[in-house]
């Protein structure tokens, strides 16, 4: 890609920390005879830890601009020209007593003048900002076009090309944020505790880019999804209901129509071939003792997709444009944690040093990243915080996305139980957990928005969905819940869109309203049912959160585990025989149960007196609370 110095079309995103209005935009403008048309970020905080801001400026030949600003404890630093003239990055050095306000920074060129009026804010100090998430957090992960449209007007934006079409599954069906805050109590009766949301921030890309994982502003929400001010309203909606925030981000790659793509500010802001070249994907290159020059490169350097530029995060002002950015939306939002798309896509030495500024800055915050490796918990685990690697690599990575704990899961439902297969498969997995510093961290999943709906993985029976929503609320880790999964939609992923159905009853004119009893099938109910209670129960009993986890090796289609401490012990059990009950001789779990004389279900409330034998039915798992 070449270097297009065209100039752009003014579109000052967000001043002042609001969404962009002229009224907003003549207050942070005094004078603009420059036509600058980027100052990012906007704004800032004092009292950060780092005392340094980097500005990055965008106009044509603003090079060229002296600069200038006066302000008791803010100095420039640094004035840095780069190989584009169009681009200024200014090093401003905020000293720990400055106090917050209004100042004006004035770029001069000859008789030309434009003056932006910076503001400096005061760090919120409220207590249900900005909590994280953990293993006590049960995270519902939904999409925003496919889940609910609570304003139609926004359904389309002028100028902006990728259109409103529901009959289209690769178009824009109109979900926004609105939708998601007057479904927060379906959300809250479910029994989840926070809400992973796909990507809200702008994609403005010729089609095709409703998920939202080719941005082109990172500033600013999507119009489509109702922009700044409709997300910080769905986010104290949301904190008021004790449901915290996590905000999906993307460090890889930006889609090709934003502003500093269409006018790159160096040759090496991204990475460019001779011709277009893709990555291979290939995960376990980057912690392969073995691996290839040739093929590292394509992993970490090769494009995504030909519409999605890779980043260089090798550039240090594009590392600190990151960087500030993640800090700019947790301040400036109160988002309780991040979720990082293809977390290893991205320089390595650039993610430990990125995630540490962000939890040296809140350390109660947490960042899970999005690890797609499947069948080895070694290499995920190469990506988590305190991983003793064997190239002397320190990621600072809290959490990283189980998808060896997904793949048993699905794989384990689909057959017999054999020395490694069904129920053994887990066993397995879950053994294989001492490769992991924390592996109580990891994020673990039955689906999400890029596999095949679990329903539809396990052959589309229903005892199976419960077994799969019983197993991932009471295993180790924090548990992530597609939206519809607690519904049993079906999708295989062919196409793409298809695992990405609309949340019926979202529409006003839709003829099913999943969010009701009535507007549910029965089996739909069933499922929803299990799901609420599950969660729900899950909620209030720490040995589900922290409780230590001990499993017996599965015998007769049947796998047991205790989540156990102080306060509590409860018994998960399953049969996955397809036909047949299995009766369970419960005197191998002797160190357990002994101290007990009776259990109560958790799904069904019924009371068993009799520990010394169990019959459970084929297909199924029991959460059983021992007393």
């Amino acid at each position: 890609m070449k270097m297009n110095l065209l100039k752009l079309f003014f579109s000052l995103t967000v001043a002042l920390c609001l969404p962009l209005t002229s009224t907003v935009l003549a207050q942070t403008f005094t004078q603009n005879a420059l036509g600058i048309q980027h100052l990012e970020p906007m704004c800032w905080w004092v009292g950060m830890k780092n005392p340094e801001l980097q500005l990055l400026v965008h106009g044509k030949d603003i090079a060229k601009a002296q600069v200038s600003l006066n302000y008791a404890g803010v100095k420039i630093k640094e004035k840095i020209t780069v190989e584009n003239p169009n681009y200024l990055f200014l090093t401003l050095q905020i000293a720990p007593d400055t106090k917050a306000g209004n100042f004006p920074i004035v770029f001069t060129n000859g008789k030309l003048t434009s003056t932006y009026t910076y503001e400096l804010k005061n760090k919120s100090t409220a207590k249900n900002r900005i909590q994280g998430f953990s293993n006590a957090d049960m995270m519902y992960l939904l999409m925003p076009d496919r889940f609910a449209d609570g304003d139609e007007t926004n359904n389309t934006i002028a100028g902006m090309p990728d259109k409103f079409d529901r009959s289209n599954g690769d178009a824009r069906h109109g979900g926004d944020i609105k939708g998601i805050a007057d479904h927060l109590d379906y959300i809250q009766e479910l029994g989840a505790t926070a809400l992973w949301i796909n990507p809200v921030l702008e994609n403005n890309m010729p089609a095709y880019s409703y998920h939202g994982y080719a941005m082109t502003d990172l500033y600013n929400v999507d119009r489509r999804f109702g922009g700044n001010a409709a997300y910080l309203d769905m986010i104290d909606k949301a904190h008021a209901k004790g449901i915290k925030i996590i905000q999906d981000m993307v460090l890889n790659h930006l889609g090709n129509e934003h502003w500093f793509i269409k006018d790159l500010p160096m040759s090496d802001w991204i990475h460019q071939h001779k011709t277009f070249t893709k990555s291979n994907f290939r995960l376990s290159t980057v912690s392969d003792p073995y691996v290839s020059k040739n093929d590292l490169m394509l992993m970490v350097d090769g494009w995504f997709d030909v519409h999605m530029a890779d980043m260089n995060q090798q550039n240090k002002y594009l590392a600190t444009y990151f960087t500030q950015n993640a800090l700019w939306w947790i301040e400036y939002s109160g988002i309780d944690g991040i979720r990082m798309d293809t977390y290893p896509y991205s320089d390595k030495t650039f993610l430990a040093q990125w995630s540490k500024a962000i939890l040296d800055e809140y350390p109660q915050f947490n960042i899970v990243g999005e690890v797609w490796i499947h069948n080895s918990s070694a290499i995920g685990a190469y990506w988590q915080k305190d991983t003793k690697n064997w190239d002397g690599y320190q990621s600072t990575l809290p959490s990283i996305t189980d998808f060896p704990i997904q793949d048993a899961l699905t794989k384990a439902l689909q057959e017999g139980t054999g020395w490694d297969s069904g129920l053994s498969r887990i066993y397995y997995t879950l053994g294989e957990d001492f490769v992991y510093p924390k592996p109580f961290d990891n994020v673990i999943f039955l689906d999400n928005h890029d596999v095949s709906r679990f329903f539809t993985a396990t052959g589309e029976d229903i005892r199976k969905q419960k077994m799969g929503i019983a197993l991932l609320a009471t295993m180790r880790g924090v548990p992530q819940f597609y939206y519809g999964t607690e519904l049993a939609l079906s999708g295989n992923g062919n196409p793409h869109w298809t695992i990405r159905q609309d949340m019926l009853g979202g529409w006003k004119n839709d003829k099913q309203n999943y969010f009701t009893k009535e507007g549910r099938t029965a089996q739909q109910n069933e499922v929803f049912e299990f799901s609420k209670r599950i969660f729900n129960y899950r909620k209030t009993h720490t040995a589900l959160h922290n409780g230590k986890l001990t499993h017996f090796v599965p015998e007769n289609d049947t796998y047991a585990y205790f989540r156990h401490n102080d306060k509590e012990t409860i018994m998960v059990l399953s049969n996955n025989h397809a036909k047949d009950d299995r009766e369970v001789d419960m005197k191998r779990f002797a160190e357990f149960t002994s101290r007990f004389s009776k259990a109560v279900n958790v799904i069904t409330g019924e009371e068993i007196t009799d520990l010394s034998k169990l019959k459970i039915p084929a297909m199924t798992t029991w959460v059983l609370e021992l007393k």
